[in-house]
């Protein structure tokens, strides 16, 4: 089934909001916010930290009532913005209309990081798909590039400008996930481990950490980096024909670990589906979603290559 199969429906709604000002994205927005809280419905934002002060003080007192995230700490990684942000907030209202503001998309993002941005946008709407939920994603139309808005429109079924409201005429969800499911250029200066069996896990995580060492990532944070190579490894040894090839290198201030492997993965919210509090496993891509500052995953029915990347100066 497809993302277009499970557009929005019954109450969901998943507005694309274009602003070119201060002025305008708080004559499209504050209302949004003021009127869900009069009629008693829970409202969180998660944007960018200096669209959280503007939203914050032109909310004044009825800031309280809602909860405001940074974006930019949330959902560095846009990967896990709707299991740790939107469905664990969505989730937490079960019998009540949900409204959020969700702007993942801003002029500082990385070309590394669009595609993911993309894709996530996207996928809200297999996620939600016949939710009780308004997810409203502002898009500053002065500071982002026209790839990016015409993007937007493929991505949200709605659009809302401060002088008309309209059904976007491009809404292709499917196509955007597919257009950035983009294999990553290759580094032949990069280190490998190849991984046959579970014997060879503890290999890998010495590897990685070994690297990692080397080029300067924190103690810390080789601690998740060998978390993420376990799971991966472990997802591929589990899922495909058995072997998976490891490797690791440095792009600019990113260490990038990657695992490539023969499998396919079929389902599009793969790591972004939340753990059930009964659940004993499938929790692995979850976690690396949770970990990292950026996953890219590029997968074809013949293999899969995830790519897990860590700032080097956390």
């Amino acid at each position: 089934m497809t993302i277009t199969d499970l557009s929005p429906s019954g109450d969901f709604v998943h507005p694309a909001v274009f602003y070119a000002s201060d002025e305008e994205y708080l004559q499209l927005l504050v209302p949004f916010v003021t009127d869900g809280l009069e009629q008693g419905q829970p409202v969180a934002a998660s944007v960018p930290d200096s669209r959280l002060r503007l939203l914050r003080d032109a909310l004044g007192n009825a800031a309280a009532d809602v909860l405001l995230l940074d974006m930019q700490v949330e959902g560095r990684n846009p990967g896990r913005i709707i299991p740790a942000v939107l469905r664990r907030f969505a989730d937490s209202h079960p019998d009540k209309h949900v409204r959020v503001i969700g702007e993942p998309i801003w002029a500082g993002r990385t070309d590394a990081e669009y595609p993911a941005c993309a894709q996530h946008e996207a996928l809200i709407n297999l996620a939600f798909a016949g939710r009780d939920v308004t997810i409203a994603c502002p898009y500053d139309t002065t500071a982002l590039d026209e790839h990016v808005l015409t993007d937007a429109l493929a991505t949200h079924p709605l659009v809302w400008e401060t002088t008309r409201r309209y059904r976007s005429g491009h809404y292709d969800p499917d196509d955007v996930v597919n257009r950035y499911n983009q294999a990553l250029a290759t580094d032949p200066g990069a280190a490998t481990f190849q991984v046959g069996t579970t014997a060879d896990i503890r290999g890998a995580r010495r590897f990685v950490t070994a690297h990692a060492q080397r080029l300067g990532l924190s103690d810390a944070r080789t601690a998740d980096l060998a978390l993420i190579t376990t799971e991966l490894v472990v997802n591929s040894l589990r899922h495909t024909s058995g072997t998976c090839l490891l490797s690791i290198r440095q792009d600019g201030t990113h260490l990038i670990c990657a695992v490539e492997d023969d499998g396919h993965l079929a389902d599009p919210l793969a790591g972004r589906h939340p753990a059930r509090p009964d659940q004993e496993g499938g929790r692995g891509l979850l976690l690396v979603n949770q970990l990292a500052d950026l996953v890219r995953t590029h997968t074809t029915p013949h293999g899969t290559t995830t790519h897990a990347f860590l700032h080097l100066t956390r």
